[in-house]
């Protein structure tokens, strides 16, 4: 069975080492063994790298990832965890809407200043407000 040193899969995965040695101490992965001072790892530490990367990419703590990677380093879904952090991103995808179109109008916008702009001004409510939220629709011919 071919090995692959801690050198190989960091350069393979594009992390450093000193993650594939954090990642170990949190248990989401295990070397099987060492030549000399170097971990060696099955080639499928790959595989779970990639649905660690997958996981944290999409939001999930290291944590939610160890719950969801069975021992064996197979995925162990949880389609409910899955279906909520779906949601949790619908949320968040609304969110960078609204910011989006804010920088939009805070650079079209007419107004001689921001501070001018009704636009601008409800979106400095809602941000100390903690609301986050600008109105959707830009108000054609007003700033």
């Amino acid at each position: 069975m071919t090995h692959l040193d801690i050198a190989e899969v960091a350069h393979r995965a594009g992390v450093p080492a000193s993650t594939l040695r954090f990642y170990e101490e949190k248990g989401l992965i295990a070397p099987t063994g060492r030549r000399g001072l170097r971990r060696q790892y099955d080639p499928g530490v790959l595989e779970r790298l990639a649905l660690i990367t997958l996981g944290r990419t999409a939001g999930f703590s290291l944590d939610e990832i160890a719950r969801m990677l069975a021992p064996d380093g197979r995925p162990r879904i949880d389609r409910p965890m899955l279906a909520a952090k779906a949601e949790e991103l619908d949320g968040r995808i609304r969110e960078l809407g609204v910011l989006r179109d804010s920088l939009r109008h805070a650079a079209d916008c007419p107004a001689p200043s921001h501070l001018e702009c009704p636009t601008f001004r409800r979106l400095l409510e809602a941000a100390v407000s903690g609301a986050g939220a600008m109105p959707r629709k830009r108000i054609q011919g007003s700033p």
